[in-house]
């Protein structure tokens, strides 16, 4: 079987000898070095992306993926608008709101809220918000009975249970200035959806008692959309851009949570960044062992010279050595880290059960099991990364070995 004489010459060099044992073992060292390391953010990785994917399809459950609204005057007839877009066959199904800033306050108690004005028969089409809630039913909200369903948190930092009343203070701008308009609602219900922003801040009441608190005399706000896929949103923007009414606002989820995901994208680039480290540790070790092993080896690359082997082919033995390391290595890590990766389910159960801890408990935690999500994005460019800083590795002792002169290494020979 046909095989260069480099490659031949590196197979030689990586298998252990005896008078190398030392140089053998950073290589060792330095594949179990890139396995880990590979390994690690493929494991890493996967638990943020299935982080991510939680809390994105727990902020998309609570409210409409996009919406229209005209916040000052409200919408004439919401049904209109709505039948308009109903066409987009992404569109699974519309619901008016209208969204109100207030403080709530019980006793001496007073906490900021977002009041969220919904008509119970439509919001199951647009949100799951009545999958969350603990105590009561969305249907208890009826128009004109001055109705609220409390966030968990909210709840408790107010003080407040099913039953209680709590007094609602908008601020209302006249020509005297701002002056608060007070009312008094009814707790009929609890919700707990599992984010802090919801659940420390929303409340959920009827439409047209939340339309009554802003002033819009009974309209809605605007309407919310909820899609089929969440991620083809542009679409729904499009289509807004060309109903051509600018009093009309646009938004969806992407631009309302953008903070979120934006600081799990730093999370991850960081997380990149310093577990990288461990290759590029491994990667100064084969740097180490080629170093060495060229200095082992300087009067057998001086006979090669004196049969006429070319520099550069000398350094190619080198490189291929080093990076035949860097291929074992990305290859143990990323079988490693992929049965890492799919077995989080088994994997962290069974050593919570051995060491008897638990990871996540779930007095602190909303999430109690650790999820995973492989993308085979990270599977193609982690494995990636790690040859291209193992090959980048090989390039200081290739030339190193290239430059032996044959002379000066034969000389007391």
């Amino acid at each position: 079987m046909f095989r260069p004489l480099e490659c031949f010459i590196a197979a030689r060099y990586v298998r252990s000898r005896r008078r190398r044992g030392f140089i053998s073992f950073i290589s060792l060292a330095s594949m179990l070095g890139i396995a880990v390391g590979v390994a690690a953010l493929i494991v890493i990785l996967s638990v943020m992306n299935g982080f991510e994917t939680e809390l994105r399809a727990r902020l998309l459950s609570m409210a409409a993926h996009a919406s229209l609204s005209s916040p000052r005057v409200g919408l004439q007839d919401w049904s209109v608008l709505a039948e308009r877009l109903s066409d987009e066959p992404n569109v699974a199904g519309i619901s008016p709101f209208v969204n109100v800033e207030a403080m709530l306050g019980s006793g001496a108690r007073l906490r900021p809220a977002l009041i969220r004005g919904v008509l119970p028969e439509e919001e199951d089409g647009v949100s799951d918000v009545a999958d969350y809630i603990q105590v009561g039913r969305l249907d208890d909200l009826m128009p004109g009975t001055r109705r609220v369903i409390l966030g968990r948190v909210l709840a408790l930092s107010l003080g407040l249970d099913v039953g209680s009343r709590v007094s609602v203070l908008v601020p209302e701008a006249t020509d005297r200035g701002i002056t608060p308009r007070l009312r008094s609602f009814e707790v009929v219900g609890i919700f707990e959806a599992g984010i802090t922003d919801h659940d420390a801040s929303l409340a959920l009441t009827h439409m047209t008692d939340a339309s009554e608190l802003a002033g819009l005399g009974g309209r809605a706000e605007g309407i919310g959309i909820r899609l089929r896929d969440p991620l083809a949103v542009a679409a729904i923007a499009a289509d807004a851009a060309d109903l051509g009414d600018a009093a009309l606002v646009y938004s969806d989820w992407t631009i309302e949570n953008q903070s979120f995901f934006r600081a799990i994208h730093i999370e991850k680039t960081m997380m990149t960044l310093i577990l990288l480290l461990i290759v590029a540790v491994a990667a100064f070790n084969i740097v180490a062992s080629l170093v060495m092993l060229v200095t082992d080896k300087e009067k057998d690359i001086a006979i090669l010279r004196t049969y006429g082997l070319e520099p550069h082919r000398i350094a190619r033995i080198f490189m291929i050595q080093g990076t035949a390391i860097g291929v074992i290595g990305t290859l143990t890590g990323l079988v490693f880290g992929l049965l890492l990766a799919f077995n989080v389910d088994i994997i962290v159960p069974w050593l919570e059960a051995t060491f008897n801890f638990q990871i996540m408990p779930g007095d602190v935690y909303y999430v109690t099991e650790i999820p995973s999500e492989v993308q085979w994005t990270d599977v193609t460019v982690i494995p990636m990364l790690a040859l291209v800083v193992a090959a980048l590795a090989t390039i200081y002792p290739a030339r190193r070995a290239a430059a032996v002169a044959p002379a000066e290494a034969l000389r007391y020979d």
